[in-house]
């Protein structure tokens, strides 16, 4: 089973080239980040009729995620759990069931910028949520992975000019840290498994010719449970998306599971 994350970057402005890549490169699954529209204007009919089911949770203007599916989902549910008051659409969570199930958790981890200040103090609230959630799951003992843009920047080479990031919220010691607490529950990074060493980036800014000199960073990521990480087969980033017409500027990231 293929499943990919993509933060396309506003789904009016991406519909074209989002409806060319599920197309071509055809996913099973495809969690979404940043549609940038709420649930009854999202365009759903018409990746329907492409053979998804599509699951939105959604909000003007800004954030939103979604799941797109070939195959049956169950219990969906939206909303990262610990902050009632949280009114960003930033995670949605379905099951899916192949030769076992296993739950999917898309999310868009906020920016943090500028730092320090509120927005940061609320990326770090947001993912100590998110370790509580994934210490739940744990518990519960079902497979389940965590993926999408987690602006998070997890090492230096993870960035083509490190030291430019120093100061930012993506790669600041306590967002570094925080991802680390999700690896220590017992976490795997799944493209860490499969590539080592600089020069792989899911995201490049559109100013300064940042493609075309490849200044990159990877910031879109699979976390898989113990038990999930036993089906991976693969891990890659599609980065030739990004050389595509009217791209996002982030790239999809795909794994493969043997499920």
């Amino acid at each position: 089973m293929k499943i990919a994350t993509f933060n396309i970057n506003g789904i009016k402005a991406r519909m074209g080239a989002l409806t060319d890549w599920l197309t071509q490169s055809a996913p099973d699954i495809a969690l979404l980040q940043e549609i940038k529209s709420v649930d009854e204007a999202f365009p759903r009919a018409h990746f329907e009729d492409l053979g998804y089911s599509v699951h939105t949770h959604g909000q003007k203007g800004f954030n939103g995620v979604a799941i797109m599916s070939k195959l049956p989902l169950e219990d969906i549910t939206m909303g990262l759990p610990g902050d009632a008051e949280d009114e960003q659409a930033r995670w949605i969570e379905a099951t899916v069931v192949g030769k076992q199930a296993v739950r999917l958790c898309g999310l868009y981890l906020p920016n943090g910028n500028p730092c320090p200040g509120p927005k940061y103090d609320y990326k770090l609230a947001w993912m100590e949520r998110l370790e509580a959630r994934a210490t739940a799951l744990l518990a519960e003992e079902t497979p389940f992975l965590l993926a999408g843009d987690y602006n998070i920047i997890p090492q230096d080479e993870d960035a083509a000019r490190p030291d430019a990031w120093r100061e930012d919220a993506l790669a600041r010691p306590e967002s570094r840290a925080a991802f680390r607490r999700l690896l220590n529950l017992g976490l795997t990074e799944a493209f860490r498994t499969r590539k080592n060493g600089p020069g792989h980036y899911s995201f490049w800014d559109y100013q300064a010719g940042a493609w075309n000199r490849n200044d990159g960073i990877r910031i879109d990521h699979f976390l898989l449970s113990p038990d999930c990480a036993d089906l991976l087969r693969d891990c890659w980033i599609e980065a030739e998306v990004r050389g595509r017409e009217k791209p996002s500027d982030h790239v999809p990231v795909w794994v493969d599971l043997d499920l």
